[in-house]
């Protein structure tokens, strides 16, 4: 119940007040943000693509969105680096981990055909909590792809450093013009 004697105007400056701090906190939480592989594999493909959005956060990408689900033209996760690059995240959960079904080449052929045409990307990954296929593997290569496998993703999930330090021949960095 609000106080007779205070006004609209500062009840509604403690409501930010609270947003601010409640922000704040979150932050805290995103920079310090951790998960074992266990965790990662008891979550619901869901959760799955929203840990790789919350690690986003905690790498610099404050405005890194879920975007996964019917019509996500194969992007789970967009983030925007300290640096400019637009990053564009297919993710597939596997229930059974690195024993489930391997990721391949028809999954990477459609993160291909949209990740830099329909949301240009600059950097285009396909992160599993699983494994891939030698033929996508070479796919990923030869179209630039960036693979984060179950290995590469403890490293990542478990550590403190970005992902754009953990994989190799990511684009350089530049800032892209407003508007973009």
């Amino acid at each position: 119940m609000l106080d007779p004697r205070r006004s609209g105007k500062e009840s509604g400056e403690g409501w930010v007040r609270r947003y601010q701090e409640t922000a704040r906190w979150n932050r805290v939480r995103e920079q310090g943000l951790r998960y074992a592989l266990p965790q990662i594999d008891a979550l619901h493909h869901r959760q799955f693509e929203e840990a790789v959005r919350d690690l986003m956060r905690r790498d610099g990408c404050p405005a890194a969105i879920r975007v996964g689900g019917a019509g996500d033209d194969g992007a789970d996760v967009k983030a925007t680096d300290p640096f400019g690059r637009l990053w564009v995240i297919q993710c597939k959960h596997r229930k059974a981990g690195l024993s489930g079904s391997a990721v391949g080449t028809p999954d990477l052929h459609a993160l291909n055909g949209t990740g830099r045409p329909v949301h240009n990307g600059d950097v285009v990954v396909l992160v599993t909590n699983g494994r891939f296929t030698d033929k996508a593997i070479a796919f990923a290569r030869s179209q630039r792809l960036h693979l984060v496998d179950r290995h590469l993703l403890a490293r990542w999930a478990g550590g403190s450093d970005p992902l754009w330090e953990l994989l190799s021949a990511v684009p350089s960095h530049h800032r892209r013009a407003s508007g973009s």
